[in-house]
């Protein structure tokens, strides 16, 4: 095949297909007619040899070819996208740019509300993706583009990305309240005849902490290991079992002060939350104007016990 030769607007329309599965929507998302559209796939079929699509009613069912593609054309156009941009000045009041940034479940609770609100006071039409990156692939996806930042309790980044600290933090841990608990101070044996709940997967900041117990070969009974902490007040409200947690999310996840909160029973490091970017996109204005929105916003005293 040769590639020199094709049509770049032909991926826009596959793509387009591929989202809406429907030939008359993405025509309409395209800003072209059903014609036109069905003109361009009838020339990517020809040129990938393949049916790419079928009809199933009022959709169009991709092949398992078009399924492959999928992924990497989607990375491809948001590169492109991403590119484009950087050509274009940077005028926060007006500008429609979209802004990729990694942060847990729990940096989405904490992070967001305030964020979403500096954002539409000072740039309206800004939008957010946000995503959940594994720390192994971050730096990555900060180099290629696929990410602006990266927010969260991020240590091995420390040394390999920029960065600027938000806030410090510790650990605490949470149950139900209920007949037999201690009122003040949770003893190391006291915390290791509970059940916990271990929140987070092999590369998740929260993950971290089990490595941590190992170390001081403290070894904790795992009931239940879940990838968010959303779902853990549910959780914690039927059974008697326990959770360690950041100090900050206390507010997040016991707003109505249901669970007893006690400081941990062992020394665990300060965790230090702190927003990453890529060294080639430091002088970078929209990068630039974002990352200090996010300090001014997420940083000092309002948020120290995030």
């Amino acid at each position: 095949m040769d590639t020199v030769r094709i049509d770049l607007n032909l991926l826009r329309v596959f793509h387009a297909i591929l989202e809406e599965r429907n030939l008359t929507v993405a025509a309409s998302r395209l800003g072209l007619s059903q014609p036109a559209v069905s003109y361009a796939l009838g020339r990517l079929r020809a040129l990938l040899e393949d049916p790419l699509f079928v009809r199933a009613g009022n959709e169009m069912q991709p092949t398992s070819a078009a399924q492959e593609l999928r992924e990497p054309l989607r990375q491809a156009i948001a590169a492109a996208e991403q590119t484009l941009q950087l050509m274009v000045p940077f005028e926060p009041s007006t500008s429609t740019r979209v802004f990729r940034i990694s942060m847990s479940d729990i940096g989405e609770l904490a992070f967001l509300p305030p964020l979403c609100a500096a954002l539409q006071k000072e740039a309206p039409h800004v939008r957010l993706c946000i995503q959940s990156v594994p720390p192994s692939q971050i730096e990555e996806s900060l180099r290629i583009g696929r990410l602006d930042l990266a927010i969260g309790n991020l240590p091995a980044l420390l040394d390999r990305t920029p960065h600027c600290r938000l806030f410090h933090d510790d650990h605490v841990c949470m149950t139900r309240r209920r007949e037999g608990l201690p009122e003040d101070v949770l003893t190391l044996e006291q915390y290791l005849a509970l059940p916990h709940i271990l929140v987070g997967s092999l590369e998740s900041g929260h993950y971290q902490i089990e490595a941590q117990f190992r170390e001081k070969h403290i070894h904790r009974l795992i009931a239940l290991r879940v990838p968010h902490f959303t779902v853990v007040p549910r959780i914690l409200a039927r059974t008697d079992w326990m959770v360690t947690l950041p100090r900050g999310a206390i507010h997040l996840l016991n707003p109505d002060e249901g669970f007893a909160v006690y400081d941990l029973p062992a020394d665990m490091p300060v965790l230090t939350v702190t927003v990453h970017w890529h060294a080639d996109f430091k002088d970078h204005a929209a990068n630039q104007w974002l990352r200090n929105l996010i300090v001014r916003t997420l940083s000092g005293p309002l948020h120290e016990s995030l």
